[in-house]
């Protein structure tokens, strides 16, 4: 019997001399989504002046209780001209503070009329003004390499007046399912055959983690067609990605095709569901080598088996370190659990809204890895050690998935 490994071995063995892929510069419009391949640095202050937090009149705190001339309107956008003293101007959220300004009052506290405006006392040096620099200095570091661009950090670019980024292209990635029994959705199901699931599941995952899925197809359970597929699907990929065919069957042939065209680096882990996980390499005809990862057949498996390999490995290939480990929360177990040797990730539902502040985590009652739609509503793994023993109340690790 193989000897069963660690998620910890799989994963020191998954990424051994994965390094980051090549950048690229994209359009900003395109940049959400992608991971910075070097730091953006900020090109001005921000705000690049002093600025009016909200509707109302810009003064000298000096001039404070008194009625004042109104002698410009200041609207964002416009360059304002200097104030005089004991004068007052009209200004608009976000438009800059006129020279000799140094507060702002907002409307609803002003009783203007004819042209001059009654101000109320007690109004300090600095009031309703967004100071220039507020937010970032010229030059000071925006966002670092390895950075998961999101909507607000290319809001926080495009303020900087950065058109491209410089961001590291997505790992391509070829997606084999295995199985004569898969048919394709939409086609018609012969008996004893199913619909393919996992290759639509991973594909739709994929991407989430930063792969670009390019090849997507069925192998036909025989051993020449399997190691034709791997060989041809490493020379133009990063990562080729199989579901199924690991296990011990006759009719399991991945690992010994992965064997026939590269080496396999490691195979059996103690977890439950995804035990048949196997890793190894595919030598492309350039040079250089595809990552394998084949996932158990069975969909929970996989979809476990993704979340645990695909996105660290995705996280390697980016160069975004943070993004490898999935967060990680105390929960109050709300189910009963028994283990055999193996660690279980089991899915469960969490409940934020306990009184004390600690989440609740309600499990599945069938937690078998052919089922599927348990995925569909978990918020996360729970990590259960060997031959443990979970009552209600228990305090447990759990894998945020969402």
């Amino acid at each position: 019997m193989a000897e069963l490994h660690t998620l910890a071995q799989a994963l020191e063995t998954l990424l051994e001399g994965v390094s980051p892929v090549e950048r690229e510069i994209v359009a900003l419009e395109s940049a959400c989504g992608r991971v910075l391949a070097e730091p953006i640095v900020a090109l001005r202050d921000a705000p690049p002046f002093d600025a009016s937090a909200m509707d109302g009149y810009a003064l000298r705190a000096a001039d404070a209780g008194r009625r004042l001339p109104v002698t410009q309107r200041i609207a964002a956008g416009t360059a304002p001209a200097p104030l005089a003293p004991g004068s007052c101007a009209r200004i608009f959220t976000g438009a800059p503070l006129p020279p000799g300004a140094d507060c702002v009052v907002m409307q609803e506290q002003v009783k203007a009329s004819d042209g001059s405006a009654e101000m109320p006392a007690g109004v300090e040096p600095g009031g309703n003004v967004r100071r220039r620099g507020r937010e970032l200095a010229a030059g000071e570091t925006l966002l670092q390499a390895g950075h998961w661009l999101d909507a607000a950090a290319v809001g926080m670019i495009a303020s900087q007046g950065h058109a491209r980024v410089a961001v590291r292209r997505r790992p391509r990635v070829a997606l084999l399912a295995t199985g004569d029994e898969l048919t394709a959705p939409g086609e018609p199901l012969p008996e004893g055959r199913i619909y393919d699931s996992n290759r639509y599941m991973l594909g739709a995952l994929l991407p989430r983690f930063g792969f670009e899925v390019i090849d997507s197809q069925r192998v036909a359970d025989r051993f020449d067609a399997t190691a034709d597929a791997l060989g041809a699907a490493a020379q133009h990929t990063d990562v080729v990605v199989t579901s199924g065919g690991v296990s011990v069957g006759e009719e399991d042939h991945v690992r010994a095709a992965v064997e026939s065209r590269g080496r396999l680096s490691l195979w059996r882990l103690d977890i439950r569901p995804g035990k048949p996980l196997a890793l190894g390499r595919l030598p492309r005809e350039s040079g250089g080598e595809a990552c394998f990862v084949g996932l158990a057949g069975n969909p929970v498996s996989s979809f476990v088996g993704a979340w645990l390999f695909l996105r660290p490995l995705a996280a390697a290939l980016l160069g975004a370190p943070a993004l490898a480990a999935l967060p990680r929360l105390r929960a109050c177990a709300q189910f009963s659990e028994r283990t055999s040797g193996r660690w279980h990730y089991m899915r469960v539902k969490l409940d934020h809204q306990r009184q004390d502040g600690v989440a609740c985590a309600f499990s599945y009652p069938d937690q078998d890895s052919s089922l599927l739609r348990p995925c569909i509503d978990a918020d996360a793994l729970a990590v259960i050690p060997p031959n443990a023993e979970i009552h209600p109340g228990a305090m447990i690790d759990c894998l945020l998935l969402r």
